[in-house]
């Protein structure tokens, strides 16, 4: 059989091409294998091929320009100009070396190729291998990194994995997230573990006083944190040496590190070695601070000279090699304490360094080459057989189809969420999930966890649910507890640390058989051992600042997760040892974190109808707290009404401007329900704002509860009254008489409908506890010359907007804000007519925009409020895509994946490069993929119901 693994570069110096060559030469013996490379980028290979194994390259990069390594009569400035555009088939963000000239090179020698099996080995690669390899390869991606931690390189899984053969994976929890995010589209997934690298390994004697991490000095090793860890070690181990083999980007910052521990005289770090077996047979201990780790060879090598190893117990690979208390140990990732604790033990204790290092060295042996390479022979074997036998065709379009019809928006899968790091993964912990899924049908596995389905609850509900789940327990074991305060969406409750055990075992015995988490928290309030709530049971002994309870929730479209990140934390407080009169919280509260016992008056508070403990300080209005009502305003306008299309031609035709027939205008366009969506975000993730109001022109939005009372729907004639114009077209005439709603409180936020709220936020982010607003700044800048009559509307207004701040102030304005809501106050907004009314009463009047509006609501507002005390800058996590543009969609997978933005703001460009009925169809997949709980507002909902059943609590919650 023919085989052809393709690499990205081969002459590199890592994990992938060393496990690479050590399978090719594997597989050598009986088969013809090939290291295809698109890019040769050193004159020499790092590792040593087997001389069976033929090494081809593509594009050279050691000149001066890349070029094809093929013989060819082009010129060298059409290669130079073809490497310098992006590759057409790989997004820059995945993986950024590819390029057209790489793309034109690939393709022909995938035209040519004559392989059965084509290999590949990085996520973009194997885009590049699905689009363009011939259809007799059978395609096999090899994963050698943790999938489900990948990020944005690792979109190409989603977007193409359906067109894959198969997936090859390095451990059962990179196997579970592929099937969980795949579903039925997913190709064939195998688990093969690397096989250990053959040849003679000598053994350690454990007697060297030697502790050695090897790896790429990049930040995801983590390796300050092992300096860390040995600045606290070596005071008391002086003749033990820490030796760091491998090279990188952060040298520099490790040896600035070194000398300011003071550590010179036992760190030392080495750079690369091609003879690492050698370095081990030097070691006492195997050291590695990895963030993750797919699968590390380092550290079969090390096991393989018969070395205990010391691991944080990251995602994924360190459990699959490390027999944790027998051939190493594994620690809680990110726990420099306990890192340094556990290296102490092995360093102190002979006996046990050398029981573990001769069970390391045993093992090691399941890794064997000839027991790896048998499955992977077994594997292609099947691939062959299927493709000879017929029908493989077939699946892959049935796959393809379910791709198509079931992916998000841009045709990627939604990634399900990554299993904690700090889950443990015992034979009890599945074992306890199985009863648990067996008693509870209705329960779902995603993220690794048991979860329930909603489709009615926000994460406010959900945080008070485990507040609940929290204080029931404790109540049930009479353990005294108090509610606390801080800055978190999430709840807290105090309890003395002298009932740490007491409240593990009442959470263990009341959710024994539920699908109820836990997570241990370290002293910086991190999670170190995640596990089933009846399973606390054995780990009693364990230290831990806190507990995290909590229950999953999963929406039925499986895009939004509500899990640990809305538990509620038990947190132990403890006397202070010198002032036993004050209690030290771990986690700084909004009273501070050590409080006086003399302080604790007691109090109670309510929240969702049930009565929770607390003290007075926690009880009353604190400095900073937002008491004050904020509201919502929105403009919208349905652009398919006729009526309303029909009235704007008259406008545009009294202008002479030209119309255009609404008949056809409305049916060319399909509403994109950003109002809807935008609605649900403000119900999912800031239900303290008090009333919402719609601005419109004799319009109301049929999938609204025009019966709410938190929502009104505003007409025009409302606000504007025998000023202005109607009817009006102008936005910025609109939102001149946006303060004249009846009802509307002093303090306020503005949508535009395409507007949305990405996270929970608190009122704080917008408002200061003493009324001030904020804005935020953007970086684009007004340009600064004179108003021109070539300028867009915002432009011209922003100029004019400096204009009267120049003159009022002494002070020029030079930037534009954030595509975000506008923070608003109405007395601002009703001082700036009295302070200009020539300029406002203008804009008002204008049906359509001009020259010579000003800005009020996105702009003139904030810079006015600032000159008069009213406003300061703030600081927003604010995501923009304009959707309209190409180079912009994949940004919407990204968000969706990740909800990094407080808010976000989905515009278009009509004049865009991506046409508008592609545009409607990457919405109508985005907004309820992001937002599949539909708000108490849309009637007839289940939120809906629940609000007229009047189950839904108010703010605060």
């Amino acid at each position: 059989m023919k085989i052809t693994f393709l690499l990205t570069t081969a002459d590199a110096v890592g994990g992938t091409e060393r496990a690479v060559f050590n399978q090719a030469a594997e597989l050598a013996d009986r088969h013809d294998v090939r290291v295809l490379s698109v890019f040769k980028s050193k004159p020499e290979l790092f590792f040593s091929p087997d001389e069976r194994v033929r090494v081809d390259y593509l594009v050279d990069m050691t000149g001066r320009t890349q070029r094809p390594v093929r013989r060819t009569d082009l010129d060298e400035s059409v290669h130079a100009a073809l490497a310098q555009q992006p590759s057409g088939l790989v997004d820059r963000a995945w993986e950024a070396a590819f390029n057209r000239l790489s793309d034109i090179e690939l393709g022909l020698a995938l035209e040519r190729t004559d392989t059965d099996i084509l290999i590949t080995t990085t996520p973009a690669l194997m885009a590049l291998a699905v689009q363009l390899a011939p259809a007799e390869v059978i395609t096999v991606h090899q994963e050698h990194r943790v999938s489900e931690l990948r990020g944005t390189s690792g979109e190409p899984l989603l977007r193409h994995a359906a067109r894959l053969d198969a997936l090859a994976v390095l451990s059962d929890r990179t196997r579970d997230w592929f099937a969980e995010t795949l579903g039925a589209t997913a190709p064939r997934i195998e688990v093969v573990p690397n096989a250990l690298p053959a040849g003679f390994r000598p053994r350690s004697t454990l007697e060297t006083r030697t502790v050695v991490i090897a790896g790429r000095l990049v930040g995801e090793k983590q390796l300050d944190q092992a300096l860390d860890a040995w600045a606290l070690l070596a005071p008391h181990h002086p003749a033990w040496t820490l030796r760091i083999f491998g090279d990188g980007p952060l040298s520099g910052a490790l040896r600035r590190q070194i000398a300011q521990l003071g550590l010179q005289s036992s760190v030392q770090l080495n750079g690369n070695s091609p003879h690492l077996a050698e370095e081990w047979a030097k070691a006492s201990i195997a050291l590695m601070t990895s963030k993750n780790e797919a699968f590390p060879l380092v550290l079969m090598e090390a096991q393989a000279a018969g070395v205990p190893v010391v691991s944080y117990d990251c995602p994924n690979g360190p459990r699959e090699i490390v027999l944790d208390g027998q051939s190493g140990i594994l620690v809680p990732p990110g726990d420099v304490e306990a890192l340094a604790g556990r290296l102490h033990q092995l360093m102190s204790d002979g006996p046990m360094r050398h029981r573990m290092g001769a069970a390391a060295a045993d093992s090691i042996t399941r890794f064997a080459p000839p027991l790896v390479t048998a499955r992977w022979e077994a594997f292609f074997q099947a691939l062959v057989e299927d493709r000879d036998h017929g029908g493989r065709g077939a699946a892959k379009a049935d796959r393809l189809a379910l791709h198509a019809a079931h992916s998000g928006p841009e045709g990627a899968a939604t990634a399900a969420t990554a299993a904690p790091p700090s889950q443990v993964r015992s034979g009890a912990h599945r074992q306890l999930e199985q009863q648990v899924a067996k008693r509870r049908p209705e329960l779902v596995k995603d993220g690794g966890q048991l979860c329930r389905v909603v489709d009615a609850e926000s994460p406010f509900d959900i945080v008070q649910a485990n507040l609940a789940l929290a204080a029931s327990a404790l109540e049930a074991a009479d353990i005294p507890y108090l509610l606390v305060r801080d800055t978190m969406v999430r709840r807290t409750v105090a309890v003395h640390a002298s009932f740490r055990e007491a409240v593990l075992k009442s959470l263990s015995g009341m959710y024994q058989y539920e699908a109820v988490y836990t997570a241990l928290l370290n002293d910086r309030q991190n999670p170190v051992t995640t596990t089933l709530a009846g399973l606390l049971g054995d780990h009693l002994g364990q230290p831990c600042s806190g507990v995290r309870v909590y229950r999953n929730a999963v929406s039925t479209s499986r895009t939004l997760r509500l899990g640990a990140v809305y538990g509620c934390t038990i947190s132990f407080w403890d006397n202070d040892p010198e002032e036993s009169d004050t209690l030290v919280a771990p986690t700084r509260t909004l009273i501070g974190d050590r409080i006086s016992q003399h302080s604790l008056g007691r109090a109670s508070t309510v929240l969702s109808g049930r009565t929770y403990p607390t003290i007075n300080a926690f009880a009353q209005p604190l400095h900073g707290d937002v008491g004050f009502p904020v509201d919502a305003v929105y403009t919208w306008v349905d652009g398919s009404d006729v009526q309303w299309l029909e009235r704007k031609n008259q406008v545009l035709a009294m202008a002479g401007l030209e119309t255009v027939d609404a008949a056809a205008s409305a049916a060319r366009f399909r509403s994109r329900d950003e109002l809807r969506y935008s609605l649900r975000s403000i119900d999912m993730y800031a239900p303290w704002i008090r009333n919402i109001y719609i601005v419109t022109d004799r319009q109301v939005p049929s999938w609204l509860d025009h019966t709410h009372h938190r929502v009104r729907v505003v007409d025009h004639t409302e606000i504007f009254g025998d000023q202005g114009a109607l009817p009006t077209y102008n936005s910025h005439a609109i939102e001149s008489r946006l303060h004249h709603i009846e009802g509307l409180s002093e303090h306020f936020l503005y949508f535009n409908d395409d507007f949305f709220i990405g996270r929970t936020v608190m009122p704080s982010l917008f408002f200061l506890g003493n009324g001030q607003a904020k804005h935020f700044p953007s970086p684009t800048a007004v340009p600064m010359v004179p108003p021109l009559a070539t300028d867009d509307f915002n432009i011209s207004a922003a100029k004019n907007n400096r204009a009267l701040i120049a003159d009022s102030f002494g002070q020029t304005l030079t930037h534009s804000f954030l595509h975000a809501p506008y923070v608003l106050r109405r007395s601002v907004m009703e001082d700036l007519e009295r302070a200009y009314p020539e300029q406002v009463a203008a804009t008002s009047a204008s049906r359509l925009r001009s020259h010579g509006d000003v800005s009020i609501a996105s702009s003139l507002h904030h810079y006015f409020a600032y000159h008069t005390g009213r406003s300061v800058p703030g600081s927003i996590s604010c995501g923009f895509v304009n959707v309209g543009l190409s180079e912009h969609r994949t940004r919407l997978s990204r968000i969706l994946t990740s909800r990094p933005n407080d808010v976000f703001c989905l515009n278009d460009f009509h004049d865009g490069d991506v046409p508008e009925e592609e545009q409607d169809a990457i919405l109508a997949a985005f907004l309820p993929s992001y937002f599949p709980i539909a708000s108490q507002f849309e009637y007839g909902s289940p939120r809906n119901q629940r609000y007229h059943a009047r189950t839904l609590p108010d703010w605060p919650l």
